[in-house]
C-alpha cells in the first residue's frame, strides 16, 4: 500500500514538473479545440489549472466562454454591463472596480473567491437585504462580465478590513427611528445596524448618503443631509408626483436617522498586490 501511493505521489510530482518544463503546454487542447490562438494560453481567458488532465481539478476556478467575453474587448458587452451597474446603483451596497460603499461583499474580491456562475446566481436570487432587480438571465451573464473586467484592473487585497455582519434582531426589535418612521415602507442596509425596515413601496434607501446612489432627488441631484430633510418635511414640494406623505422627526430624530444612514465608501484600489489569475 505504502509503495503504491508513493507511485502515485511520484507521477503525480513528475506530470507537474512536465508541465512546468513546458510554459506552452496548455493540457486544456486534449479536450477542448482551440480558438482565440493568437491571444496566448487558455488560462489567460479561462483561469482553470492547464496542468492537470483531470477534469475537477482542471476547471477549478474555471470562467466559461459566456463569462469571459470581456476579455475579447467587447465594448458593447462592457458598456451594457456597465449601464446596468450603474441603473441598480450596485455600489451602493458593493466595492466595484476599487471604489463603492462598504455595506456588503466586495465583489473585486468576490470574483477571486466564487465562480461566474455563483456571482450570477446570486444576482438572480438575491440574498437577505439585498434589492430583487428581477435579473433575467441575459442580464446576469453581462453583469458578471463587468464584474470580472472591473475587478481585472484592480491589485486584490489579502488583508482586506474584515466586513461586519448583522443578523436579524440585532437593533433591539426595530426601537431605531428609521425602522419606526421610514421601515413600513423601505428597507436599507446599514453599517451600523443592518438590515431594517420591511416595506418594499418605497425604494431600498441604502447608501442613500453616498456618491453612488441614484441621483434621484429633483434635476437629477445626489442626495444629501438637508435634500433628505426637505424631502421628509414635504415630498411634493420636491417632486409634485410623489406618493409619499409628509414625516415630521424631531431635531434628534433626524441626527440619528443620518447616523444610520451614513456609510464609509472607497474611491481608490487596494494597494497591495495579489495576483488575481
Amino acid at each position: 500500500m505504502v509503495a503504491w501511493l508513493l507511485t502515485a505521489a511520484l507521477v503525480s510530482l513528475l506530470a507537474v514538473a512536465s508541465a512546468q518544463a513546458a510554459p506552452g503546454r496548455q493540457l486544456c487542447l486534449a479536450c477542448h479545440p482551440e480558438h482565440y490562438a493568437g491571444r496566448g494560453l487558455c488560462t489567460a481567458c479561462h483561469r482553470g489549472n492547464p496542468a492537470s488532465e483531470r477534469k475537477n481539478i482542471a476547471h477549478q476556478r474555471l470562467i466559461a466562454g459566456r463569462y469571459a467575453r470581456f476579455t475579447l474587448a467587447d465594448d458593447q458587452l462592457l458598456r451594457e454591463g456597465n449601464r446596468l451597474l450603474e441603473q441598480y446603483a450596485c455600489r451602493r451596497c458593493h466595492v466595484i472596480g476599487g471604489k463603492g460603499n462598504r455595506l456588503s461583499v466586495n465583489l473585486d474580491h468576490a470574483t477571486v473567491r466564487r465562480s461566474p456562475e455563483q456571482l450570477a446566481a446570486s444576482i438572480r436570487r438575491p440574498v437577505q437585504n439585498m434589492p430583487d432587480f428581477r435579473v433575467e438571465e441575459a442580464h446576469a451573464t453581462v453583469l458578471v462580465n463587468a464584474l470580472f473586467s472591473a475587478a481585472s484592473h484592480q491589485s486584490i487585497t489579502s488583508t482586506a478590513r474584515p466586513q461586519v455582519v448583522h443578523f436579524d434582531q440585532a437593533n433591539e426589535a426595530g426601537q431605531d427611528v428609521f425602522s419606526k418612521k421610514c421601515g413600513p415602507c423601505h428597507r436599507v442596509l446599514t453599517e451600523r445596524l443592518g438590515g431594517l425596515g420591511r416595506g418594499d413601496a418605497g425604494p431600498n434607501l441604502s447608501g442613500l448618503l453616498s456618491p453612488f446612489y441614484p441621483k434621484s432627488f429633483r434635476n437629477a441631484e445626489v442626495w444629501n443631509a438637508e435634500r433628505v430633510r426637505r424631502w421628509l418635511e414635504n415630498p411634493r414640494a420636491i417632486r409634485a408626483e410623489a406618493r409619499m406623505q409628509p414625516v415630521k422627526l424631531s431635531e434628534t430624530e433626524f441626527r440619528d436617522l443620518l447616523e444610520i444612514l451614513r456609510v464609509s465608501f472607497m474611491e481608490d484600489p487596494d494597494k497591495t498586490k495579489v495576483k488575481q489569475h
